[in-house]
């Protein structure tokens, strides 16, 4: 307990499963942390869980545009006193569907999110960054490091993350800002529910299966085994790694 003792933390996607599961396990190891997601609501009532273990501010924003994304950096730093870890976590899976039958607005919409929203954050969190240090960890995916199909716009922005996070590093290394990426396999989350429903619309729990074969521990991940390793690359322990992508997937890309 401690390992993140006075830090100060922003999460984006707060509201979901990996970024509430984080939340709660920064709080246990004494951060501070302010939420970011587009639904008041939803971050309230994870707020509502998290009480308990420690300081919680909410910050409703659309992280795709700027103006809201400079306004939740700013709003975090005054409330915070200061940015010393950013886990760049929103994202969204888009439509389940061939390549030739993708819409390019989906597509458009899932880029927005997932690779403008993590641009947008790395611009603004690296300038609150760049007189103290930090560590930022982007989220990606299995997918950002291999393909899926049917799931084009997403792996297309996952494997964006990975060029963001290898400039991010490159370019805040001078600053002591590290900058890392993360790539989960499947997750027991909202996200892959839509994903099998949009696989196997008549019958989601046999996507479900299908998906978990892929995997060789057999099973989907957890959100906290996913935040064990995002705590890891936020404490002090990592503090010599920059530019890296951590797979946490069960054997899936060996």
């Amino acid at each position: 307990m401690g390992r993140l003792d006075n830090k100060r933390v922003v999460i984006t996607g707060g509201a979901g499963g990996i970024g509430a599961e984080t939340a709660k396990l920064f709080l246990k190891e004494g951060a501070k942390v302010a939420l970011v997601d587009l639904d008041q609501d939803a971050l309230n009532n994870v707020a509502e869980t998290l009480e308990e273990h420690g300081k919680v501010v909410v910050i409703a924003a659309d992280v795709s545009d700027e103006a809201d994304v400079e306004r939740y950096v700013q709003e975090a730093k005054d409330k915070l006193g200061g940015i010393d870890v950013f886990f760049n976590n929103a994202g969204i899976e888009g439509t389940v569907a061939p390549l030739i039958e993708q819409k390019v607005e989906d597509f458009d919409k899932v880029m927005a999110v997932n690779v403008r929203g993590m641009f947008l954050g790395l611009k603004h969190v690296m300038k609150t960054m760049s007189e103290s240090g930090g560590s930022i960890i982007n989220t990606s995916s299995v997918a950002g490091l291999s393909a899926s199909p049917g799931l084009t716009p997403y792996v297309t922005s996952k494997h964006a993350v990975v060029g963001l996070t290898r400039n991010g590093s490159a370019e805040g290394a001078g600053q002591n800002i590290r900058v890392n990426s993360v790539h989960p396999a499947p997750v027991n989350t909202r996200m892959m529910r839509s994903i099998e429903k949009g696989s196997k619309p008549e019958d989601a729990a046999a996507a479900k299966a299908e998906y978990e074969k892929r995997v060789p521990l057999g099973r989907y991940g957890e959100p906290n085994d996913v935040a064990q390793l995002v705590l890891f690359l936020a404490s002090d322990e990592s503090n010599f790694i920059t530019g890296a992508q951590y797979v946490v997937d069960g054997g899936m890309t060996t």
